[in-house]
């Protein structure tokens, strides 16, 4: 299938000498490029696995700000 796009003159001078360097054509270099990034962004990360999961504790997490803020206000006499 055939497609035009629109690439920025940096990008398109480093990849067409980049796909010279390979001894490639440049649409297979193109095509390379993005099934690799479909491949890489179809799986999660890891660390992703776990994001938003600590959401229901954002009440808590301001109640122990608050209680640190409090406890930090308070200046020892006798430290200082």
């Amino acid at each position: 299938m055939k497609t035009t796009l629109e690439i920025p003159d940096i990008i398109f001078r480093r990849a067409k000498s980049a796909a010279a360097e390979r001894g490639i054509p440049l649409r297979q270099l193109v095509t390379e490029a993005v099934q690799e990034k479909l491949r890489t962004t179809s799986q999660p990360k890891p660390w992703m696995a776990h994001l938003g999961k600590l959401k229901p504790l954002r009440r808590e997490k301001k109640q122990i700000e608050k209680r640190v803020a409090e406890a930090f206000e308070k200046i020892d006499r006798e430290l200082w």
